[in-house]
């Protein structure tokens, strides 16, 4: 499993919550700064030959994404907050519909 650590005191609108994301995970150059784009990102962690992100898991692995500040986050920013579990349970959903495993984990640390 893949672990990293988000900080999200630097978020507080779409544009910042977008950077904070793109410059954690390594998106692409082309990344898009919408829902859309995070989750073609984040669709594509298990095959770095995509180059969508710099992070990536073993085939059938999972990354955990650790929410620094969770709970001031969801207060600052609740769309935010709701469109990021909104993202991963898509990406989860089709993934586990086309292969069995999940491949996003959300934690919340305060």
């Amino acid at each position: 499993m893949t672990t990293v650590f988000v900080d999200t005191i630097e978020i507080t609108d779409w544009p910042s919550f977008h950077r904070v994301f793109s410059r954690t995970l390594g998106f692409c150059s082309f990344y898009g700064n919408n829902l859309d784009a995070l989750i073609d990102c984040l669709g594509y962690l298990d095959e770095p030959e995509a180059g969508m992100t710099r992070i990536h898991v073993r085939p059938g692995g999972t990354l955990t994404i650790q929410l620094g500040a969770a709970d001031s986050f969801r207060k600052r920013c609740p769309d935010q907050f709701v469109g990021l579990q909104d993202a991963c349970v898509f990406v989860n959903w089709r993934r586990t519909h086309e292969y069995s495993s999940a491949l996003v984990a959300l934690t919340f640390h305060d």
